[in-house]
């Protein structure tokens, strides 16, 4: 995830504390990727390394920076920090940027490995995907719609979660009909499997 792009765009509103900067990120989209201190820390120690931030001497009476200690350093975006965060608002994210799919490369491994249920896997992970459908939509209903960066960010979790669940039956799918082939007969059936034997045959 790119938590340095996104702690430059909390910038954008004004100059913050590290620890304004966490909890803005907690109220938008910290219910499903959840940042810790360090990282916020070591993020913008990095970002003023690279010049793309600064800090400026704290203040008692902005608004960004409440409940936090009198002493705290305040970050600001620099020239060089807006330019790229710029840049960052102006291109497209690419699948490369969104990294490994680990449940992907899973059964793509697995099918190729003799006597693994695949069949099995798939029902776990379908199960899993289900329970995590429903907390996320229910979690959804109870979003406010004035916190529109939450339910956004929900939104695309129900998506891809649906999506994956599709898929899901699709490579259950494609397995069953792989086994037909080779086995005819001796394949064994699951609830779901038999029917969907039923379908293909």
């Amino acid at each position: 995830m790119a938590i340095r792009e996104a702690l430059l765009a909390l910038l954008e509103r004004g100059p913050a504390s590290a620890y304004q900067l966490k909890k803005d990120f907690d109220r938008t989209i910290g219910l499903t990727w959840p940042l810790n201190m360090g990282q916020v820390s070591t993020t913008l120690q990095r970002l003023n390394r690279d010049g793309l931030i600064e800090e400026t001497a704290p203040t008692t009476s902005g608004s960004n920076d409440v409940g936090t200690a009198a002493a705290a350093p305040l970050w600001r975006l620099t020239n060089s920090g807006a330019q790229e965060l710029d840049r960052w608002w102006r291109s497209p994210i690419t699948p490369e940027q969104r990294g490994r799919d680990e449940l992907v490369m899973k059964l793509a491994v697995a099918v190729e490995i003799p006597g693994l249920d695949v069949s099995e896997l798939i029902q776990h992970q379908r199960h899993a995907l289900q329970q995590l459908l429903h907390d996320i939509t229910r979690l959804r209903r109870q979003t406010p719609p004035t916190e529109l960066a939450t339910r956004l960010v929900l939104d695309h979790h129900i998506f891809i979660t649906e999506a994956e669940l599709r898929w899901l039956d699709t490579v259950d799918e494609t397995q069953l009909r792989a086994q037909l082939a080779q086995h005819p007969v001796s394949v064994p059936l699951t609830a779901s499997s038999a029917a969907l034997t039923a379908t293909i045959q």
